[in-house]
Order: C-alpha cells, then sequence, then structure tokens
C-alpha cells in the first residue's frame, strides 16, 4: 500500500502585506511536524508541493524537523495551490476593493478575524454552489477536477509501498478528503471550516484506491494554544 500524507500549510501572515510568507508560528509548526513525524517513523520517499511561498517554506521546515533536508526529493505540482480566495471573495463582495480595505472595514467594526471568516464562508459557499460559474476565472468545478489530477498524480509518484508528503492548503486537502468520503466534493465546506495549520490528512492508495484514515490531525499543536491556528 502506498501511504501519503497531506499536510496544510504552517500559519501564514494574515495581517501583513505579503499573506503568502509564513508567520513566526508557520515556520515553528513546520519544523514542530517534521520532528513529531520523525518520532513517528514516517519516512517520506517524496515530498510534492504547490508552487505558492507558504507552501515551499512549509515544506522546508518540516524537512528540516525531520531531518530530511536535501535528502528527498521535493517536486512542484501547481495542482495543489489553493484557490484564488480574494478573487472568490470579491466576486461575492465587489465592494471591497482588496483584502487590505476588507480587512480595515472589519478591523474597525471589531474582531477583523472574526468579521473576515464569516465574509470567506459566504463567498467560498455561493462559489461551490456552481450557479454563478461564470463570474470567477476559475470555477468550482475546475477547481475540483484540478485537484483530483493532482492527487492522482502524487498517488502514482511513489513506489509501491513508498510514502508521499503533500504540502498544500485547506481548500484542496478538503476536496480530497471529501473525494475519498462522498465520492464528490459535496463535503468540502464543511471540511475546509475546520482545517488547522499544519494539520495532516493521511490517505492509503492501493488495489481498491484511494482511502481516508485521517482528516486533520493536529494533536502535534494541541498542547500549545498558541501553535493552534486556522488561518
Amino acid at each position: 500500500m502506498r501511504r501519503l500524507y497531506l499536510v496544510r500549510h504552517g500559519q501564514a501572515s494574515f495581517e501583513a502585506d505579503d499573506y503568502d510568507a509564513l508567520s513566526v508560528t508557520g515556520h515553528e509548526q513546520a519544523r514542530l511536524l517534521g520532528r513529531v513525524l520523525a518520532e513517528r517513523g514516517v519516512a517520506p520517499d517524496l515530498v510534492v508541493r504547490g508552487d505558492m511561498r507558504r507552501h515551499a517554506e512549509t515544506a522546508d521546515g518540516l524537512l528540516e524537523g525531520l531531518g530530511r533536508s536535501g535528502a528527498v526529493a521535493v517536486c512542484e505540482d501547481r495542482g495543489w495551490n489553493e484557490f484564488d480566495f480574494d478573487h472568490v471573495v470579491r466576486a461575492a463582495r465587489p465592494d471591497f476593493t482588496s483584502r487590505t480595505a476588507l480587512l480595515a472595514e472589519l478591523a474597525a467594526a471589531g474582531d477583523a478575524r472574526a468579521g473576515y471568516q464569516r465574509v470567506f464562508e459566504e463567498a467560498t459557499q455561493r462559489w461551490s454552489g456552481g450557479a454563478f460559474a461564470e463570474e470567477y476565472d476559475e470555477p468550482f468545478a475546475a477547481f475540483v477536477e484540478r485537484v483530483r489530477v493532482a492527487l492522482h498524480a502524487a498517488a502514482g509518484a511513489q513506489p509501491e509501498h513508498g510514502t508521499v508528503l503533500v504540502v498544500s492548503s485547506g481548500g484542496p486537502i478538503g476536496v480530497v478528503a471529501s473525494l475519498a468520503l462522498a465520492g464528490d466534493a459535496t463535503l468540502w465546506g464543511a471540511l475546509n471550516r475546520v482545517a488547522v495549520n499544519t494539520g495532516v490528512t493521511k490517505l492509503l492508495h492501493g488495489g481498491r484506491g484511494l482511502s481516508l484514515l485521517t482528516y486533520n490531525d493536529h494533536s502535534h499543536v494541541e498542547h500549545d494554544r498558541r501553535l493552534l491556528t486556522y488561518r
């Protein structure tokens, strides 16, 4: 059986100019997860990641924690990239001309993070519902198909009893988990909503296809509320 570990990236820089860079906490989460995986005997034969900065920095931290920096091949696959959530939000709320403007308005009204989460969920529900597909650069159905292709490429890129570690984002990982559980993306919204930074989703790939063993395991950060983050 082949094993796939799908890892959501570490905490990004939510309120900074460059969201895509990991925060100090995000780097710490990645290194910690690498150490925990090493203690559990996880030794990836290959690392696959999206091409976003937060994916690259998380993969580097994981390999450092694993003690495998430079010892494991790292492949880049844009199929594991997150959807463009700024575009999805703007399509639903064209009055928000940029994420910076949105955050400023939400901060003035109270809690920026909680407010952004509400806007984000409303916008992604509209996007994933499919009724307004022509308004999006990447309709939800196209996003799901992109992730499906990346998943099967990663599953086929390892030896018969090998292990691939995939570094991605909450959106693609939620799609994979929904496909494994329901055969389609109907569970995506509920799964994506609870994704933890550096949460681990484990799948087996064998004669019967892909089987989901765990989703969003974050036991490595549960001991420290500072490290338990969602965005």
